[in-house]
């Protein structure tokens, strides 16, 4: 057998996709269970992000992630949780005049995008490290927002999961990591396949691994089609794997996925094939340099 390999695995994501694939959990019930079967599968880390039951559509209250949250340790104490930061972060300038926000702007201010990992500690939560051209809108990340979500992060002992989509983000990472507001290791996720950010393809992963700093952990995923590809590229180069309903909706060509435990099975059976082990969550933790254990409590807990 190889190293061992962490799965993470990316729940539900900020998408209108439910539509698309009634398997995309959107109730915290729903979220938490798909998050303890896919952990049962061999996710060492669950990404979390929450909706709001009734429109199905991306939600920012911390109430629901505190739910999450309190349904997986019931079930769970040990799978690595990762609450995301991206929400709040998209902008759409109206046509007439950009510099007015269009209907479907979410933009908020980054206070309001790290409240609930100061509310709720979690081990991990994302950190995207620049701003992009994600689809038709403006996916916002400032240098200044970037700092201040991982000040959070920080002060919350929490391991930032930097989300990179382009080159320039790993360089602005570095920054930052630099400025000694990131722990060592540092641990990245390389995105690929969003337009337009980098392509899911190997050339474009081997190259922004081969820009990341000395000592970095980091893992990559591929959206649609590309998810499996990646998964395999990502081992063989050395890195971590994510799969999830959050970046792809199918098991294989015309299939849709049945739950994201089937997605994480798949991965595991590729790495696998490929002579890996599959990191445990106790596993995952010693990689990232983190405490063996560490328990989430919603504030009201804790108060």
């Amino acid at each position: 057998m190889k190293r061992k390999v962490i799965i993470s695995c990316a729940l539900t994501g900020s998408l209108d996709t439910r539509r698309k694939n009634p398997a995309v959990p959107v109730t915290p019930e729903e979220i938490a269970n798909s998050a303890v079967e896919a952990a049962l599968a061999g996710a060492a880390i669950v990404h979390v992000h929450v909706r709001d039951p009734d429109t199905t559509l991306a939600s920012m209250e911390i109430a629901l992630y505190a739910e999450v949250v309190e349904r997986i340790r019931s079930q769970n104490q040990e799978v690595l949780l990762n609450l995301t930061t991206g929400a709040g972060a998209r902008l759409i300038p109206d046509p007439a005049n950009p510099r007015i926000a269009a209907q479907g702007t979410t933009l908020v201010n980054p206070q309001v995008r790290a409240q609930h990992i100061a509310a709720l500690r979690p081990d991990i939560c994302s950190l995207d490290a620049g701003t992009l051209n994600f689809g038709e809108y403006i996916f916002v990340n400032t240098p200044d927002q970037v700092r201040y979500i991982a000040d959070v992060a920080r002060a919350s002992n929490t391991k930032p999961e930097i989300e990179v989509f382009d080159l320039g983000h790993i360089e602005l990472a570095k920054r930052i990591i630099k400025e000694g507001r990131i722990e060592p290791p540092p641990f990245f996720q390389i995105c690929l396949g969003i337009s337009y950010g980098a392509a899911a393809d190997v050339d474009s992963l081997a190259h922004m691994r081969s820009l990341l700093p000395d000592g970095a952990i980091w893992s990559a995923f591929g959206i649609g089609q590309s998810q499996f590809d990646i998964v395999a590229a990502s081992a063989l180069l050395g890195g971590h794997v994510r799969v999830g309903l959050e970046d792809n909706l199918y098991l294989s060509r015309g299939r849709l996925a049945q739950s994201n435990a089937e997605l994480v099975q798949k991965a595991a059976r590729i790495l696998q094939e490929l002579e890996f082990g599959i990191a445990t969550p106790v596993e995952a933790r010693e990689i990232l340099g983190l405490p063996r254990q560490k328990r989430i409590a919603p504030e009201r807990e804790r108060a």
